[in-house]
């Protein structure tokens, strides 16, 4: 019943759908270069040969899939399509994709825009990530039989709640499923209890990822200008972190009198009003995106800039991870600790149920309280050298002992993929 009511809305509301998303454009979340894709109408040729689509809804869930698309793309016979929904995912995808590799806006979530998508790529297998499911796409999957497999399945505590009133909906869009791989038991298990008809948990695919990318010369440069001062990150900021951490900061100075504080925001798009909310309070901040200098005098340096996290990541020796302090559900600890980073992050790390516990136990992070707790562990670290050390040693051997999640993930795939070569040579 949801679901025939959700499709007839999605056809009747064919104009106000394309009102929101010029509105949406006007704000600079729809890229009109390529605003026919998200009609449906491709902004590509389909490639010749067997075709593989990954699909990711943004920037998080298409960088946990790039070592699947990596493997894929280099399997003879295979051509790649990954899409999401967002500005920032599809440039990121154009930097980071591997040859051959192609990117588009997934359509939306209308009928004929889905099936005119469907028509012209063609899929022979498809591999989705996460939560982001669309009624009409999976059900169009669905009755045109193309193997499907979730990956990175995640079901929060809340979100099972909320799908526990709707078990008729959400269980007819996983049964378009043929294999739903959780992230964590947890989830694995909430999937098979929404109506999955097969589950597993082999890992979390973020775990795969390769280190986050950095510009060599550009580090070297960085190094050269903060020269001895202690430093420390605060990472994928959220509203609220940002005040936080030059608190922080305005604590430990006076241990600390050359501290240099260096936050990357979740969105760099905010980086004027934190450096002015800053400044407000009374410390000296200036923005990456203003020229990349550090002036002399800098307590609190905003790196507003889209990509860059590895760079900052190798930079600073203490890395807090954010959304996990004020805002809640956390952002990924893992990406610090691979590249040798001391990690800390606050009590709110939902997103990651297993990873954040592991970690802890691991002696790869430190799971902070407070604020207060916060200024005591970075405090810790940043004077005393050795222990310092002992905690990046920890969180690099960590983060490439759990590595090895690719080959599973890509062992339960392997067989429908022989399955679509194999009706290709024997139509």
């Amino acid at each position: 019943m949801i679901f025939c009511l959700y499709r007839a809305l999605t056809i009747l509301g064919g104009p106000l759908i394309c009102l929101h998303l010029k509105r949406r454009m006007a704000r600079g979340k729809e890229d009109p270069k390529r605003f026919g894709e998200r009609l449906g109408r491709p902004g590509l040729p389909r490639p010749d040969g067997r075709l593989v689509w990954l699909h990711g809804a943004s920037v998080g869930e298409t960088l946990s899939l790039l070592p699947l698309v990596e493997r894929l793309a280099a399997r003879p016979g295979w051509r790649v399509l990954v899409t999401s929904g967002t500005v920032t995912s599809a440039q990121m995808m154009a930097e980071r994709l591997p040859k051959g590799a192609l990117h588009q806006y997934i359509p939306v979530d209308r009928p004929a825009w889905v099936e005119a998508f469907l028509d012209h790529w063609r899929p022979d297998l498809v591999l989705w990530a996460e939560s982001d499911f669309w009624p009409n796409m999976l059900d169009a999957i669905r009755r045109r039989r193309l193997p499907l497999v979730l990956v990175q399945g995640r079901v929060s505590a809340k979100s099972f709640a909320g799908w526990q009133q709707a078990k008729g909906f959400i269980g007819r869009m996983l049964s378009a499923f043929d294999l739903c791989l959780g992230q964590t038991p947890e989830d694995a298990r909430r999937l098979a209890a929404l109506g999955a008809r097969r589950t597993q948990c082999l890992g979390n695919l973020k775990m795969a990822s390769q280190p986050l990318p950095a510009d060599d010369a550009e580090l070297e440069r960085l190094h050269s200008l903060v020269a001895e001062r202690p430093l420390w990150l605060a990472a994928s900021t959220h509203a609220g972190e940002e005040a936080l951490a030059a608190r922080v900061h305005q604590h430990m100075v006076q241990r600390f009198p050359d501290l240099l504080t260096i936050i990357v925001p979740r969105h760099p798009h905010r980086g004027a009003d934190i450096a002015a909310e800053l400044m407000a309070m009374g410390v000296t901040a200036s923005l990456r995106s203003s020229g990349g200098e550090i002036p002399p005098g800098t307590s609190v340096y905003v790196a507003d800039t889209m990509g860059e996290l590895g760079l900052f990541y190798r930079l600073c020796p203490v890395v807090f991870v954010g959304k996990s302090l004020l805002a809640k559900g956390g952002q990924n600890p893992f990406e610090p600790a691979r590249l040798g980073a001391a990690v800390v992050f606050g009590p709110y790390m939902d997103n990651f149920p297993a990873m954040a516990p592991a970690m802890v136990a691991a002696g790869a992070a430190q799971q902070v309280a407070d604020e207060a707790d916060l200024i005591r562990a970075v405090s810790a670290l940043l004077a005393d050298r050795t222990a310092l050390a002992r905690a990046r040693t920890a969180a690099r051997a960590w983060a490439e002992g759990e590595a090895g999640v690719l080959d599973q993930i890509m062992g339960a795939v392997t067989p429908l993929l022989e399955q679509a070569e194999k009706a290709d040579a024997h139509p």
